[in-house]
């Protein structure tokens, strides 16, 4: 009997746990994956220049037009052109920036502009007018003297982008620029 009574008594607690257990449920839920893809940022820019011949005939203007394009895509940057020219430029050409460039502060021949992100190729004229003059006062003997080699005036232009993100200002923009790596 006792036997008999261990097993009722065994079955008893067994369903009694099943029917305990199987009314207990827990609440869960589950939301759905959020994937981050992580894409590249980028800035791309170009210098062209269609005049390629530049004669001085004294008070005569040449057209000049170099050109920076900020390509479709790029991200938000500093653009600068740092505008280079010889010793002696000065004395025969004349020329001024376009509109829209600032020179930076302790760089000397270097300006630059704020370019938000673009979806479409942006171009900006580095020259005013696209153009340079001959001054009025350069005289023959003065162009005689010159000779290609060592004499003749250049201006040389280089144009630059960092991103504005991470740059508080156009100084810390052309810092990076400047920094060796």
């Amino acid at each position: 009997m006792k036997k008999r009574t261990l097993i009722i008594l065994v079955a008893l607690v067994a369903v009694f746990g099943m029917a305990v257990g199987g009314t207990i449920a827990w609440l869960t839920d589950q939301t759905e994956p959020i994937t981050n893809t992580f894409t590249v940022g980028n800035i791309n820019i170009e210098l062209k220049e269609t005049a390629t011949e530049f004669k001085m005939v004294p008070g005569v203007t040449i057209v000049k037009d170099p050109k920076i394009t900020v390509k479709s895509g790029s991200e938000a940057c500093y653009l600068f052109v740092k505008v280079e020219k010889s010793a002696n430029l000065d004395v025969f050409i004349s020329y001024a920036m376009a509109t829209g460039w600032t020179a930076l502060t302790d760089a000397d021949g270097v300006y630059y502009r704020v370019v938000d992100a673009t979806t479409s190729d942006t171009t900006f004229s580095v020259l005013a007018d696209d153009q340079v003059t001959c001054k009025d006062t350069v005289t023959k003997v003065m162009m005689d003297a010159l000779t290609e080699e060592t004499t003749y005036p250049t201006l040389t232009f280089t144009a630059y982008a960092v991103q504005q993100s991470g740059s508080a200002s156009a100084a810390v923009a052309w810092a990076k620029v400047t920094a060796t790596p």
